[in-house]
């Protein structure tokens, strides 16, 4: 990978989506994974039950989000698979 920026990953974003979101996905017989299906998991997660009320908190999470290489979470997946 030659990642090195936090725990070996990027940075702390993308760290702890990855500890949050992914670890311990189940790849049996999954497909590979694009990054921006590892966005759209991301937003579904984190996003899925807000409503309106909470435009403060959305933001946050939006720019902490915004760090994230989706692109290294996607190919550390698809490792998994082979």
């Amino acid at each position: 990978m030659g990642y090195e920026g936090y725990n070996g990953w990027t940075n702390y974003a993308t760290w702890r989506i990855a500890l949050e979101i992914f670890d311990g996905w189940d790849t049996e017989g999954s497909e590979p994974i694009t990054s921006s299906e590892v966005e759209s998991i991301i937003e579904d997660v984190v996003f899925g039950d807000c409503t309106d009320y909470n435009k403060l908190c959305q933001n946050y999470a939006h720019a902490f989000i915004a760090n994230v290489n989706f692109d290294e979470i996607a190919e550390h997946i698809n490792e998994e698979l082979n």
